[in-house]
């Protein structure tokens, strides 16, 4: 990486299993602890520190860059994947040629993201699960 990556904050839903797997996920690829995660449900989560209320913080992805404002939704992830040395990813949700499919599909997700997460969370967590107790 030629540029020195700030923290990035993740405020997420510990409540929705496929969004908890990503955050596993995102955990064990943090080699540089650029990332820190926060679940918005928890008392961790401070709405008037971070602008940002709990409800806007669940209807979307939010995250934060050190010293900077609030980001949301797709963006989110184009840095977090950064920050995890997940190029290919990143490269792919920071292409403005692609931002209204990623936009759409997120909100997509995001609306319906505890109805998937029934379907496929729980797999998705014991996946992830799994792949974080093998070695490295």
């Amino acid at each position: 990486m030629s540029q020195t990556l700030l923290p990035l904050t993740l405020f997420y839903d510990g409540a929705c299993p496929l969004c908890q797997a990503e955050i596993l996920y995102l955990q064990r690829r943090n080699q540089q602890q650029l990332l820190q995660f926060i679940d918005v449900n928890s008392s961790a989560f401070d709405p008037e520190r971070v602008g940002v209320s709990c409800q806007a913080a669940l209807d979307q992805m939010v995250g934060q860059i050190e010293g900077q404002a609030p980001i949301h939704g797709v963006p989110v992830f184009a840095e977090a994947y950064r920050r995890a040395n997940l190029p290919i990813l990143a490269w792919i949700f920071s292409r403005k040629t692609l931002r209204p499919i990623l936009n759409l599909a997120y909100r997509i997700f995001a609306k319906n993201r505890h109805a998937i997460s029934g379907a496929i969370g729980s797999f998705a967590l014991k996946l992830v699960q799994r792949i974080n107790q093998s070695p490295r």
